[in-house]
């Protein structure tokens, strides 16, 4: 008993090395917090602190971990960029009009190298050949645009 009250850093250090590489088949970020805790336990044993002691530090310390660290990473994990697919990829992008585009006839837009049938956003603008529009939203094959303002004059 006396080796292993003198040895109890390498038993937490041992428990840590067991969880951590558990927690790399698992990928649940639950053991690898569990592993902090033992590491506390293993700094608490030592420093020289009590078996109990060292079992309350490194139960604090995976508590903690478990309820302050684990959610946010978690969340940013299963967090990321949105995927636009389909004509939603389109919105936002610049198109160059190679038929006018009218309030009383549909024109044509080159977009993302292909030819769309366009109309104005507002129902109301008339947009010559050649300027440049951003598309604003897509209603079946049709992009309503918006021509966009240039520095010429």
């Amino acid at each position: 008993m006396d080796w292993l009250s003198e040895h109890a850093w390498s038993v937490w250090l041992a428990a840590a090395a067991i969880l951590g590489v558990a927690e790399l088949m698992s990928l649940d970020l639950v053991l690898v917090m569990l592993a902090v805790g033992a590491v506390a336990g293993m700094v608490a044993a030592l420093v020289g602190a009590p078996v109990l002691l060292q079992l309350l530090v490194a139960g604090g310390a995976a508590a903690a971990m478990l309820a302050l660290v684990r959610p946010p990473v978690v969340k940013r994990l299963h967090t990321g960029p949105d995927l636009r697919l389909g004509h939603g990829k389109l919105v936002g992008q610049e198109a160059r009009v190679t038929a006018a585009v009218t309030p009383h006839e549909t024109g044509r837009v080159r977009l993302g190298g292909e030819e769309w049938s366009a109309a104005p956003y507002d129902g109301l603008s008339t947009i010559a050949v050649g300027a440049t529009v951003e598309v604003l939203e897509i209603r079946g094959a049709t992009a309503l645009v918006h021509e966009v303002p240039s520095l010429e004059a």
